[in-house]
């Protein structure tokens, strides 16, 4: 397991290892490994421990193989070159109670086999030499968790830009000391990664044609595999590619990565990490969400397919819209529009890549539309009150289109693009369910009140009795379309009392009120008085009846 766990993260190098142990143990003999891996520290006191090592230990002993006939020549000859032969790291000799000093012969006998030798005093315990070792190991591996962790963050980052693969690796080679190569199933290099932190990059000789007995085994095996090649350029001498695959096997293309040095494990997780996000990206654009492509190539190729004709290709495209939606083909469907009220307008050459599939999850499709006042989407959801809230806490407002068919797509999306003022005025969400298509139901009660404000502002500056009497005389005048005789019995007053009135009105108010128009605008903006700030409620929105008013003027 230690070894497994070794191969998987980071690890410890002889070299770290012997610097951070207590300066009173002494290198008898440096064998020169001190950047080689060390997996583990092991006590034995076994004459032959070897069948209990791994390659890369650091082995301690006291002494006792060498006690007695042990101690000869040969016998410590035998001893050291069977500890170099399974790969031990180096060998710790304690001082006490044994020897107090490392025997000659065996000092001697490292020498010869150049393996690495540590005299170890009394005061330091084998105990606290494991200690350290797991201590450095652990944190090691903590470290390498974090930078892996973090690779991982710029490899989805890269995944989700406006150009994903020439991202990924420009990503890549930013962690990783290579240069990497992605091509296409037809061969031809579709994207680069040079440079990066390490300074290295691909020679002018790594082109198509010198690639090409290392492309042909990728492109034509089968199943996960990796194939290597070498070449004299500097960053070359190790060059291994991987084949990106379909789901059934079929090749779709291979990222190719060149270097002069084996990547460590950690280095190699984030290769692998690259070539599982390359296939995703690659399985996407040529296997992926058959149904929305399909889609939009028939309506970008037959725009009148929409038009009243064919029942079976009408229905082909119902299919192909509830694949997209995950619905039945007689589902019905929904046009929701948002609106963002509070986010910045997006930077120009910024990816909506990320912000797309956020709404592909949240309304369970694949046909959504990034748009400059927000986004469009087509969903068999209802979109109930808890999806609702969960838009709105990322600060949009959404218009909510009524259920239709496939057929009315367009008519619906034009129902709902007609609520998007009334939205942003608002500040509020809408279903078109709900809405009254009128005039005064399109514009909205915000809208409303501003249009009244401002039309009527020189009447709702006057004294509260005055005001209302004036609001009640055009208001009845208006619903009346005019009539002096009709205002007169409505309102209780003298038909020449009204006229004098509406006079005084057209005055304040600076309008001609035999136009049309300006008595149209007029009664809509009576319908929010209300909804004016600084208004008393109450304000009557329409005449009382003549029985309640005052005896009619003569």
């Amino acid at each position: 397991m230690a070894a497994d766990a070794a191969e998987r993260l980071g690890f410890v190098t002889l070299g770290q290892f012997l610097r951070q142990l207590p300066e009173e143990l002494t290198v008898l003999h440096d064998g020169g490994n001190g950047a080689g891996r060390l997996r583990w520290v092991e006590p034995s006191e076994l004459e032959d421990p070897t069948p209990y090592l791994l390659d890369g230990e650091f082995l301690l002993t006291a002494g006792l193989p060498f006690l007695g006939d042990g101690g000869c020549a040969d016998r410590v000859e035998a001893y050291v070159e069977r500890l170099v032969g399974a790969g031990v790291g180096a060998l710790g000799f304690g001082l006490e109670p044994y020897f107090d000093a490392v025997p000659e012969a065996v000092v001697e006998a490292c020498r010869r086999r150049n393996l690495t030798l540590v005299a170890i005093p009394q005061s330091v315990p084998f105990a606290a030499i494991g200690l350290e070792f797991s201590q450095l190991l652990e944190s090691e591996n903590a470290t390498t968790f974090r930078q892996l962790a973090d690779a991982n963050r710029q490899l989805m980052r890269a995944v989700l830009s406006a150009r994903p693969e020439h991202e990924l690796l420009a990503a890549l080679v930013r962690r990783v000391p290579v240069w990497a190569i992605l091509v296409g199933a037809d061969g031809r290099i579709r994207a680069r990664g040079s440079g990066g932190a390490h300074g290295t990059g691909p020679s002018p000789g790594r082109e198509p044609a010198a690639l090409q007995p290392l492309l042909a085994k990728l492109l034509s095996g089968s199943g996960p595999r990796v194939e290597l090649d070498s070449f004299d350029d500097a960053g070359s001498a190790l060059v291994f590619g991987h084949p990106l695959r379909s789901s059934r096997d079929a090749n779709l293309g291979a990222l190719v990565l060149g270097t002069d040095a084996p990547l460590t494990p950690a280095q190699n997780s984030v290769v692998s990490a690259a070539v599982g996000l390359l296939e995703l990206l690659v399985r996407q654009r040529t296997s992926g969400s058959l149904a929305p492509s399909q889609l939009a190539t028939a309506l970008l190729l037959h725009p009148e397919s929409l038009s009243p004709g064919g029942t079976e290709h009408i229905n082909g495209l119902k299919d192909l819209v509830a694949q997209s939606v995950s619905s039945a083909r007689s589902g019905q469907l929904r046009v929701v529009q948002g609106i963002n009220l509070t986010a910045a307008v997006r930077r120009a050459g910024e990816s909506p890549v990320r912000e797309l599939l956020e709404w592909r999850r949240l309304f369970d499709t694949k046909l959504v539309e990034i748009c400059d006042y927000g986004f469009a989407a087509i969903t068999r959801l209802k979109v109930d009150d808890a999806l609702l809230a969960e838009v709105e806490r990322l600060g949009w407002r959404l218009v909510v289109g009524s259920a239709t068919e496939f057929t009315g797509l367009a008519e619906a999306y034009r129902r709902s693009s007609s609520l998007r003022g009334r939205v942003r005025t608002s500040g509020r969400s809408i279903r078109v369910d709900d809405v009254t298509f009128s005039l005064a139901g399109l514009l909205g009660g915000e809208a409303g009140a501003m249009l009244a404000g401002r039309l009527l502002a020189p009447v709702l500056s006057l004294e509260a009795e005055r005001r209302d009497s004036l609001l009640g005389i055009l208001r009845a005048w208006l619903g009346a379309n005019g009539s002096w005789d009709a205002t007169a019995k409505a309102t209780g007053l003298h038909r020449n009392s009204v006229r004098r009135h509406i006079g005084t009105l057209a005055e304040l108010l600076d309008l001609d009120l035999s136009q049309a128009q300006a008595r149209a605008e007029l009664w809509i903006a009576l319908q929010y008085t209300d909804a004016v700030p600084g208004l008393p409620p109450g304000t009557p929105a329409a005449p009382e009846p003549a029985a309640a008013q005052a005896p009619q003027e003569r």
